[in-house]
């Protein structure tokens, strides 16, 4: 029984996660209705886990009840989405305190060496984007690059329900923001570069054990990154 409610669970965050990241890309529109047994169809789901998942994302204000069984999206007008995204913004703010807390010499050695291999990437977009060459592909490589840095942060952090968290309420799903960040990358060839920096001087705070240092780098990372990508929803 215990297993069963475990295995619930975790399907009703799934199912979540993918009812708000159709809210939050535009899939499912401000006003649109839909039903639980919609969901459930779509997701290829039981309606359990959809109504636990419903329970949530009315919590959230990204859904509001028009009956029994029936919600529509709501018109947040974006009021939602940037709470949500201070959300996201503090709950990153947290990995990087916990990180600098208890950060392996090896986990900071791969922090390091990815970093290594994004300034290469780099080097490489900013000759190609001169000559006028297309940058897509590395440009989705820095990217990968990038996340797999974050997600390294995150197992610094040593703290699998905080992780759990962040990911739960994340404004953009992987792909979405990857897709966002390569778009705008690919016309203007400095977007984010300002905030680029801040990579290696949160390896310093962690390597020093700086949680407060750390933290406040990410912050103002998290935050200027999720400003930009919805500013241009």
């Amino acid at each position: 029984m215990m297993g069963e409610a475990l295995k619930t669970e975790t399907l009703a965050d799934r199912v979540y996660r993918e009812i708000r990241d159709a809210i939050t890309t535009g899939e499912l529109r401000p006003g649109q209705k839909v039903t639980e047994r919609g969901f459930a169809e779509r997701l290829s789901v039981s309606p359990t886990p959809v109504r636990e998942a419903i329970r949530r994302l009315e919590q959230d204000g990204l859904l509001e009840r028009s009956g029994p069984r029936t919600v529509k999206v709501a018109m947040f007008g974006g009021v939602a989405i940037q709470d949500l995204a201070e959300v996201e913004v503090g709950l990153r703010g947290m990995v990087a305190r916990f990180a600098a807390r208890h950060a392996t010499p090896e986990q900071l050695a791969g922090l390091d060496t990815i970093l290594d291999d994004a300034d290469d990437l780099l080097i490489l977009i900013k000759q190609r984007h001169e000559a006028g060459q297309d940058v897509v592909k590395h440009v989705g490589r820095l990217f990968d690059a990038m996340q797999q840095f974050n997600a390294l942060v995150e197992a610094c952090a040593g703290n699998p329900v905080l992780v759990r968290l962040l990911d739960q309420t994340r404004v953009f799903s992987y792909p979405e923001r990857r897709s966002r960040v390569i778009e705008r990358v690919s016309v203007d060839d400095t977007f984010g570069l300002d905030r680029y920096a801040t990579h290696r001087a949160l390896v310093h705070a962690l390597r020093a054990g700086d949680s407060a240092k750390a933290e406040a780098l990410v912050l103002g990372d998290a935050r200027g990154g999720l400003g930009d990508l919805l500013a241009g929803r």
